[in-house]
């Protein structure tokens, strides 16, 4: 699914026009981005938990020639699955 299906999956389920539903869409994808930019994590109870995690540096190495070079240390977006979420997919 991508966000123009998401859109109108919103759309038909909540009963309301399709530019309402992206409004809706676009501003909870904002928020949640604005939030983990913020370094605070999102927690939708029954759905999962929106954070951010920093990655230390590490060496690398590239597979072709074997020669190592640094990865710098980095903070990248997480999501995980609440319990309802889990059992859900896993029925």
């Amino acid at each position: 699914m991508n966000k123009t299906e998401l859109i109108a999956a919103v759309a038909e389920k909540a009963g309301i026009a399709k530019k309402d539903a992206e409004k809706a869409v676009n501003a909870t994808l904002d928020a949640i981005t604005e939030t983990m930019v913020a370094g605070d994590k999102v927690q939708l109870v029954g759905f999962g938990t929106f954070e951010t995690r920093r990655r230390e540096a590490r060496t690398g190495r590239n597979p072709r020639t074997k020669e190592a070079f640094e990865i710098p240390a980095s903070t990248v977006p997480a999501f995980k699955p609440g319990k309802a979420l889990k059992d859900q997919v896993n029925k």
